[in-house]
């Protein structure tokens, strides 16, 4: 008997997808059906389909142009994943990881509301001013949002939700998140960003854990968003 490989959601749905342009289903340099039309052919969520034609476009089978289409760019090569990469972080799912951290980090904020110090609520400061000073200079702040993430996480006091946290925020090196980064980030995204992380820090040195968690819920579902909006509203890249 042979073991099943497990494979992730969105390496389901990439793999059905080159198995269309590997059938002749869309020949190379035609355009794919819109990322609605084909999450509605294959059956699965528009969230999941994207992340399936963003590590189709890492292996350069697809090719993303933004105010245009997604078009097949070549027949790709099967590659199968060898099994001890399968469980890193750099093999999730942006999406997903995003979805899982609102349910997480939303409880980590209202712990920290409880319980942070003055040092703890003096180093998400210090994180957020960062951010900003990174902005303001046309830098990507994402260490300096790691670190009001992780500033969080220490305030809580729990060593399992502190684990868990960086496990989500290492998913962010992986070429998944990089590329859909590409896309969907940008001054006007992170200016957003900037402003929720205030809220949060706010309602955690008003010590509101009901605030705290709704601020944060609120930040990572708009972050959600910012990540699953059109590709039209991506700047072009052709």
């Amino acid at each position: 008997m042979k073991s099943i490989e497990p494979q992730r959601l969105y390496r389901q749905i990439a793999k059905q997808v080159q198995g269309l342009i590997s059938s002749g289903e869309f020949a190379v340099g035609s355009r794919l059906p819109a990322e609605r039309d084909l999450a509605m052919q294959l059956g699965f969520s528009r969230p999941s389909v994207r992340e399936a034609l963003i590590a189709l476009e890492v292996e350069g089978v697809i090719e993303v142009r933004t105010g245009s289409g997604i078009y097949v760019k070549s027949l790709g090569k099967k590659k199968q994943a060898a099994p001890s990469t399968l469980n890193t972080p750099a093999e999730w799912g942006p999406l997903e990881v995003m979805r899982a951290r609102s349910l997480i980090e939303a409880e980590m904020a209202a712990l920290a509301a409880e319980g942070a110090n003055a040092q703890d609520i003096k180093r998400m400061a210090a994180a957020l001013k960062a951010m900003q000073k990174d902005a303001k200079a046309g830098r990507i702040p994402r260490d300096s949002d790691i670190a009001f993430h992780m500033a969080i996480a220490n305030a809580c006091a729990n060593s399992v939700m502190h684990d868990t946290l960086e496990l989500y925020l290492e998913a962010r090196n992986g070429p998944l998140f990089e590329r859909l980064g590409d896309y969907f980030e940008s001054p006007a995204s992170w200016a957003a960003a900037i402003a929720e992380h205030q809220e949060v820090l706010e309602a955690i040195e008003a010590h509101d854990p009901q605030r705290a968690r709704k601020t944060m819920q609120k930040h990572l579902n708009q972050a959600h968003k910012r990540f699953s909006a059109s590709w039209r509203s991506a700047p072009s890249r052709i």
